[in-house]
């Protein structure tokens, strides 16, 4: 266990704590109303809100602002990169795969700033973000084919085979939220973790700046890792024949387990 933020700290006994007691709710000594955790996500949540409603302000096709020309870059990478993985008719997955993208990747850097801690260091949170990545794409699989049709395609093409392969595939799907949620706790924990020693015990600050821009090519790339794999996992649901989407899926996993 890492130690609390300082701002996270500080919101707590300026706001939460005193907020707690006014409406009745006991705060045990020692502890805080809202977990460190759930204050970087509210201030994740918030600063993109914010963010949002002020960027739209400036969108304009006439005259786009460079903050609109940005996020179009990030747009179209982003959905380059679903049409390659997924194929044609992506649209849809957008508004998930896009937020998951952002969200992660605030949630990642946030901790390079002195005083906040990564949200993403909690497995707590990386663990709802797979959950809702498991529940979707599966949620789209079944959509796509109906669900007795997509439990068929877990089961594979040979007929004499399909207990074990359905077997085999069903443990794997459940692995899913457990290795994506992992994954991005470990990489995220063990970055925040060798910043916080450098900071503490060797020398304050200078020491870890290296480490920190080195935290911010970690951070984007396990956001990367994250949402390909979640592109990866919504292209064996929604492809069509059962002889192309395992093995598709199989080879585009290993690959991605292999980068990892």
């Amino acid at each position: 266990m890492h130690e609390q933020s300082r701002v996270g700290v500080f919101l707590n006994e300026a706001v939460f704590d005193p907020l707690a007691r006014a409406l009745g709710i006991s705060v045990t000594p020692g502890h805080h109303a809202v977990p460190d955790q759930i204050v970087m996500i509210l201030l994740v949540a918030s600063g993109l809100v914010l963010f949002s409603l002020w960027a739209r302000r400036s969108f304009s096709v006439d005259a786009p602002s460079r903050i609109q020309l940005l996020l179009e870059v990030v747009l179209e990478a982003i959905q380059g990169l679903m049409k390659q993985v997924i194929g044609k008719d992506t649209d849809r997955f957008v508004p998930l795969i896009g937020s998951l993208a952002i969200y992660i990747l605030t949630g990642n850097v946030l901790g390079q700033i002195p005083g906040f801690t990564s949200p993403t260091s909690n497995l707590n949170i990386t663990a709802s973000c797979a959950v809702c990545v498991f529940i979707y794409y599966n949620y789209q699989g079944i959509r796509k084919h109906g669900i007795f049709k997509y439990l068929k395609h877990l089961a594979g093409p040979v007929w004499w085979l399909a207990p074990l392969l359905f077997a085999v595939e069903l443990v794997s799907h459940f692995a899913r939220p457990f290795s994506l949620s992992m994954r991005l706790f470990g990489n995220i924990f063990a970055e925040e973790l060798i910043i916080q020693s450098l900071n503490k015990y060797i020398f304050p600050f200078l020491t870890s700046v290296p480490v920190m821009f080195l935290g911010l090519f970690a951070s984007t790339i396990q956001a990367f890792i994250f949402i390909l794999l979640t592109m990866v996992y919504i292209s064996g649901a929604v492809e069509e024949g059962d002889e192309q989407a395992i093995p598709h899926q199989n080879t585009a996993l290993t690959s991605m387990n292999a980068t990892a």
